[in-house]
């Protein structure tokens, strides 16, 4: 019997605007394992918004799948936490990583790394009301607290608090001057102190976040890490994913043809046309299905210069399937 690995080995980062559930259906057309998150969802938003169901809706065959929680207060986090697990989702993750000024104008994101203890009851609050695991997403630092040992302090609070998953993305948060576009690419990567929390905390699982691209990068990092987390480049090369199950989960089933995911996502755009009727709210997610390959630029053009046409239905799809 092959070993069992745990469900967050491989995931999907949550990202604003891209990781919305037509992407995350799409993403698992090209991998049953890796695990997924939900954009941000704030806390406000759940509790104060006139629909709920809109944020956090999501389709069954997208299981094994995070929600991933904006805010700053331990007891409405803890409420949105039992919300979440009534509704289905497999783990609760706290974002205490991004950047940006709009999250940081309601004080969490990366600029609540300044403040641990407060992280720390966040965890432990959202801990006493659900089952599910409770992780958090965070940087290795932020200007003005950007050391090793401010990170081995974040961490060591939160994981008394008894998180049950950290998720570090391996640069600093520049808060000030810095756009969140700029802070993804301009602070260095600093992959050697994740490293580092690992052998401090051998008992703690640890997922490593940021530029990382190929499977040789992701093989590298799993023989010093628990576990490796994409973002930017899962959205422009989803097939990238298409290896995963066999690679890093023991899975025996051969990898998808590109065809084959189109193919299968035709009945569920058809779905989604008879409630919503925005079928480039999907298409925009499946662009780069055939990224590097041979007629990428083809496949691109095809439906972008349809899929925003009147009375467009899941057709498109199979009339681009007729001409491979």
């Amino acid at each position: 019997m092959k070993p069992q690995v745990p469900f967050s080995r491989i995931s999907v980062a949550p990202m604003m605007d891209w990781t919305d559930r037509h992407f995350r259906f799409f993403m698992r057309l090209i991998s049953k394992h890796t695990l997924l998150y939900t954009e941000m969802v704030t806390t406000g938003a759940i509790l104060r918004g006139k629909d709920n169901h809109r944020y956090l809706d999501f389709s069954k065959e997208e299981h094994p799948i995070a929600l991933q929680l904006g805010g700053d207060s331990p007891t409405a986090l803890a409420e949105c936490a039992k919300i979440g697990e009534d509704y289905g989702y497999d783990e609760i993750n706290l974002n205490v990583g991004c950047p940006s000024d709009r999250v940081q104008s309601g004080s969490f994101g990366a600029c609540l790394m300044k403040e641990p203890d407060l992280v720390a009851e966040m965890v432990a609050s959202c801990k006493s009301q659900v089952k599910v695991p409770v992780t958090v997403k965070h940087r290795i630092g932020v200007n003005g607290k950007e050391s090793y040992e401010d990170l081995y302090h974040f961490v060591s609070k939160i994981k008394e608090a008894g998180v049950d998953q950290i998720i570090v993305h391996a640069r600093i948060a520049i808060l000030e001057g810095l756009s969140p576009k700029e802070n993804r690419t301009i602070p260095p990567l600093r992959y050697e102190d994740v490293y580092r929390l690992k052998k401090d905390f051998p008992e703690l699982s640890i997922v490593i976040n940021g530029g990382i691209k190929i499977h040789a990068e992701i093989e590298d990092h799993l023989t010093k890490i628990d576990g490796v987390m994409i973002g930017r480049a899962a959205y422009d090369n989803p097939f990238l994913f298409q290896d995963v199950d066999v690679l890093y989960y023991g899975s025996e089933s051969p990898a998808r043809l590109r065809e084959e995911v189109l193919s299968e996502l035709v009945p569920y755009v058809h779905s989604v046309l008879e409630k919503e009727g925005k079928i480039h709210y999907i298409l925009r997610h499946i662009l780069g299905l055939y990224h590097g390959e041979r007629g990428a630029r083809e496949y691109r053009k095809f439906l972008t210069d349809r899929m925003h046409n009147d009375g467009v239905t899941e057709s498109i799809l199979k009339d681009y399937l007729l001409l491979r």
